[in-house]
């Protein structure tokens, strides 16, 4: 039996994964649940799964949960608060840890998974673009086990030799092709850009994804940050992974070796694939997931990215070049701009605008501590924020 910690139980990735742990109760326990400050799914989790820990990162949710706990007789400990977070995730008793906590609010439990030599199922990009250096290296010295879970990555481990790990020198790849779906503003007018709302951003084509998420694939930073992410987990650069778009979302990567060989891997895009193939791992079990068609699907296309569009792939390899706080400031920029868009503050056109001034505005630092990636993601985030401020 082995005992799951969820990060960001009550969000997509983390409904998928309970989804996935239901159907194997031979296999897996959840040992910790955690949400920011959604008590109703948190409680009807707890009522189905019955944890050891419940946190809520809302310390007033975790009142209400607590209560609701208490009312209903379930001997779950509940916790509050970035304490809590980083208690459950560095567990000795917990096997596995699920990181899907949205956004750079999930770095600092990874972290405390990583440093206690956990098998991490990464979902959560963020903390890995911000601080990819020191993540590694820290995983490296405690032993922990880093499992992408982005379709993506997942992917593209799925394609390395069976004796891969994530952050081992690549033998024998000329390159890895990332794929990307182009989002629901693929073939959108360039000038129709500045009218979109916040709804028809939200609309992905092929997949059912959290709101900042969706924003970040229309925009197209979500390639960019798993341009970033890819870099450090298969020890490459920029000039090493090409990006495509393909829209139905079918391959969700390849590499390609020395010989001429090209891997792919694919699949009904669906997050439980990714996610059933990291909790089984190098094992594989059922995800729920239906086979894929191709006789219905008829073909698979492909395309550039075009860069006029989507010009935020273009700042986050500049990010990941400059290095050191480059990273973590784009990451902070996107997340203050997305969410003053999704807020109806400022135009969709305008996120890229944003980014691209504050990394100016920001030069990037060295960064050898942990502290000065926490300094840049904040003075980020205040640049950023009086940017929107003067655009309004």
């Amino acid at each position: 039996m082995k005992y799951i910690t969820v990060l960001g139980a009550t969000g997509s990735i983390g409904l998928s994964t309970l989804d996935v742990i239901s159907r194997h109760p031979d296999k897996y326990s959840v040992f910790a649940l955690t949400a920011n400050s959604n008590v109703d799914e948190m409680l009807k989790q707890c009522r189905l799964f019955k944890p050891r820990y419940a946190v809520m990162s809302d310390e007033c949710a975790a009142e209400l949960l607590e209560k609701s706990i208490v009312e209903l007789s379930l001997d779950i400990k509940v916790l509050a608060g970035q304490s809590g977070l980083e208690y459950v995730a560095g567990h000795k008793d917990a096997d596995t840890v699920m990181s899907a906590i949205v956004g750079a609010a999930g770095l600092k439990p990874t972290l405390s998974a990583v440093y206690a030599g956990k098998r991490i199922l990464l979902a959560n990009k963020e903390a890995l673009v911000m601080s990819g250096a020191l993540f590694m290296a820290a995983a490296e010295a405690a032993g922990a086990e880093i499992l992408p879970i982005d379709s993506e990555h997942n992917a593209i481990f799925q394609c390395m030799p069976a004796d891969y790990r994530s952050g081992m020198p690549l033998k024998h790849v000329r390159r890895i092709l990332l794929t990307a779906s182009g989002g629901p503003f693929r073939t959108t007018p360039l000038d129709e850009l500045k009218g979109v709302t916040p709804q028809q951003a939200c609309k992905h084509p092929n997949w059912s994804m959290g709101r900042k998420i969706s924003v970040d694939s229309a925009s197209m930073m979500n390639k960019g940050l798993e341009l970033i992410e890819a870099c450090w987990l298969f020890n490459t650069t920029p000039d090493n992974v090409d990006v495509h778009v393909h829209p139905e979302s079918i391959i969700h990567s390849m590499v390609e070796y020395d010989d001429g060989s090209v891997l792919a891997q694919m699949g009904s895009p669906d997050m439980r694939t990714p996610i059933a193939y990291g909790l089984s791992w190098p094992e594989r079990i059922d995800s729920g997931v239906s086979s894929l068609d191709l006789f219905k699907i008829g073909q698979l296309n492909f395309e550039k990215p075009d860069e006029k569009r989507f010009p935020c792939l273009r700042l986050a390899a500049e990010a990941y070049r400059r290095g050191g706080t480059a990273c973590a400031i784009l990451n902070a920029a996107n997340e203050i701009a997305v969410d003053a868009f999704l807020n109806n503050k400022i135009r969709f056109d305008q996120i890229p605008n944003i980014i691209e001034q504050v990394m100016n505005d920001l030069p990037a630092q060295p960064a050898t501590e942990l502290s000065q990636i926490f300094e840049a993601d904040e003075a980020a985030r205040i640049a950023a924020t009086k940017l929107i401020n003067q655009e309004r």
